[in-house]
């Protein structure tokens, strides 16, 4: 038995004995690894490193604070699979990120212990600092804890929230995990600031200094030592005076895997009325070689092999790898191309682009907003910007694809990878929201492939066209397996593709939904229903002409998308229909009005009525001459 057997909520943490806590450590990266891997048969992977990273600073945390009264905020949270081990949810471990089962991130509707949901970065400070202003106006006497890792401060919010810190709270503590990782390596100045910090030989007697003074604490001379302390950091030339300037004392860089040390120094920080910012050091991957080797790929991953940490041979190539390698040959004859990532080079593939073409290839860290307004300089200058984000994370740029890049009509390219469902990250992954935050923008062009070879023309159409911004959402994973030609095509802006003719129902699939709109035209067609299907690749512009043409010739027009029922690619059919007069009923399969649980897309699909068989139903009823048709 370990000793994690016996933790069912963190009084179990508190009730062990100090030198069990290293065994503690280590019986929770063992359930880690065992449940993330393949040794847990239902397994579906999820964020191994920051995790195992995480271990004693989530247990010194509960050793010495007391949630939920007192309150943890984590960045991201998707370091927060420790968290869950230890306010109760052992049990359910093992469903980690499956249907119905943990989710990968922090939820307030998961546990009392959770007191902030997130999945995004560099929401921490901000939401943590209204609670600790909302604390001081009850009157109450909570600590609130934001745990930050280094990759939230290359992201801007981070920086609002510190501006605002000292001038409306005394009492607010946060931890810096230092790992230079947010997915991909940290970059730019704030990582290299950092890195300063932790290996000058100032920092390293500040560190051995810091050590010894927090061993001391509970002494009789507790304050003068820790004002002297202070001095001391105020005495030497401190790249850590950016903190000090918004009003924090900064502490540290102490080593966040030595729990004693890391438990001194929370029951002393907590005892300061006063911002304060501790700053640790920690190993992404500790403990699991393969992650520490790996850490880009053992950041999240599916199940892996426990003994090497491999995990299954992708059996075609994902929409990522295409964008990433097809860039990359646009590239090596038009110099004008660049790439822009925000902290995903492996996710949205651009790794490959940046081996061959690293001058054009540029990574902000997570700044969606900056890469936007970046783009825009590039593109003023005449150069041909891919700016190759997540749509859930394209979201955070919105304001500047309206007001800078729409506007100006800049020549910017919008790749949203993981547009549609993101199955096991959940709600705050999905990519169901971008057909509709940009749909009604003046100005961009947008599109969605139904398979590989038409992802290539697209790009290559993309690639050649300069009359302002033009976007293309592609889902994450694989394809059809289609083979992209050799030399891609331009497509004509606002044409659909008519796939099979039929006169009494018109499927219009968006992107890769038109597989789903084939096979349910096989099942109407077994029925008798005549059945056209219609790949209509744009989503702005329409083809007009092709929806007008099917709604005046078939009893009733489907389509069917990934993304949310509502302001999506079936209300932009519906409100063409509707000015042109046309009356034809309309039929849209979608996702409902709500936030989508996480789970296996199938699954998903469905119990949300995104399957063959739904369009089906939902269709017949408007068929007239059934019958007859049948007959």
């Amino acid at each position: 038995m370990s000793l994690l057997d016996n933790i069912h909520s963190p009084a179990d943490v508190k009730a062990l004995p100090e030198s069990d806590l290293p065994i503690l450590a280590q019986d929770i990266r063992d359930e880690l690894v065992n449940v993330l891997s393949e040794k847990n048969p239902n397994s579906v992977g999820g964020h191994l490193g920051p995790n195992l990273g995480v271990v004693e600073l989530t247990i010194a945390l509960h050793r010495v604070f007391e949630t939920p009264h007192d309150k943890f905020v984590f960045d991201v949270s998707h370091q927060g699979y420790v968290h869950k081990l230890l306010t109760g949810r052992r049990p359910l471990f093992h469903t980690m990120r499956q249907y119905q089962g943990l989710n990968g991130f922090l939820l307030r509707t998961e546990s009392e212990h959770d007191c902030y949901g997130a999945g995004h970065a560099g929401t921490a400070l901000s939401a943590a600092l209204g609670m600790a202003v909302g604390r001081d106006r009850r009157g109450s006497n909570e600590n609130v804890i934001a745990i930050a890792g280094d990759a939230a401060f290359t992201c801007g919010i981070s920086y609002e929230a510190l501006n605002n810190v000292a001038e409306v709270t005394k009492k607010f503590i946060v931890v810096l995990n230092d790992n230079e990782w947010s997915i991909a390596k940290n970059v730019g100045a704030i990582a290299n600031y950092l890195n300063k910090i932790a290996t000058s030989a100032t920092f390293a007697h500040l560190h051995e200094k810091a050590g010894r003074f927090v061993e001391m604490i509970g002494g009789r001379y507790t304050r003068e030592l820790a004002h002297k302390f202070e001095e001391g950091i105020k005495n030497l030339i401190l790249p850590s005076v950016i903190f000090e300037e918004f009003g924090f004392r900064y502490y540290g860089p102490i080593d966040g895997h030595d729990v004693p040390l890391l438990i001194r120094t929370f029951e002393f920080l907590k005892t300061q009325n006063e911002p304060v910012l501790l700053h640790i050091l920690t190993q992404k991957g500790k403990g699991y070689p393969p992650a520490i080797e790996k850490p880009d790929k053992f950041h999240g991953l599916g199940k892996f092999k426990q003994e090497t940490g491999e995990t299954a041979a992708a059996s075609l190539p994902t929409y990522s790898e295409l964008l990433g390698k097809t860039l990359s040959s646009f590239a090596d004859t038009n110099n004008k191309i660049a790439a822009i990532t925000a902290a995903m080079p492996t996710g949205t593939g651009l790794t490959y682009f940046a081996a061959k073409h690293p001058d054009r290839y540029f990574d902000t860290g997570i700044a969606e907003e900056h890469a936007a307004l970046f783009a825009c300089g590039l593109a003023v200058q005449g150069m041909k910007p891919f700016l190759t984000i997540y749509s859930t994370f394209m979201q955070r740029a919105f304001d500047m694809i309206v007001h800078d890049i729409a506007l100006q009509k800049l020549n910017v390219a919008l790749c949203m990878d993981r547009a549609g469902l993101s199955g096991d990250d959940g709600p705050t992954h999905h990519g169901l929201f971008d057909i509709g935050y940009l749909r009604h923008i003046p100005n961009i062009v947008h599109m969605q492939p139904r398979d590989e070879e038409e992802f290539a023309d697209m790009l290559w159409t993309m690639a050649n066209y300069h009359a302002g911004p033009i976007a293309i959402r592609y889902p994450r994973g694989a394809g059809t397996g289609a083979k992209p030609k050799p030399a891609p095509k331009l497509l004509e802006i606002g044409k659909a593709e008519v796939l099979k003719h039929g006169k009494q129902v018109a499927i219009f699939g968006l992107g890769g939904m038109c597989s789903m709109a084939l096979k349910a035209a096989e099942m109407l067609e077994a029925q008798g229903v005549s059945t056209a299907v219609i790949n209509p690749r744009w989503i702005k512009p329409l083809d007009e002409g092709a929806i007008e043409f099917f709604a005046r010739s078939v009893d009733v027009i489907c389509t069917v998308e990934d993304h949310v029922y509502h302001n999506g690619f079936g209300c932009a059919v519906m409100e063409f229909l509707g000015e042109s007069f046309i009356t034809t009923p309309v039929v849209r399969i979608a996702w409902p009005d709500q936030f989508i649980e996480h789970g296996a897309v199938n699954i998903l699909q469905k119990k949300h009525g995104l399957t063959p068989e739904a369009i089906v139903e939902k269709v017949t009823p408007f068929v007239r001459n059934r019958s007859k048709s049948v007959a």
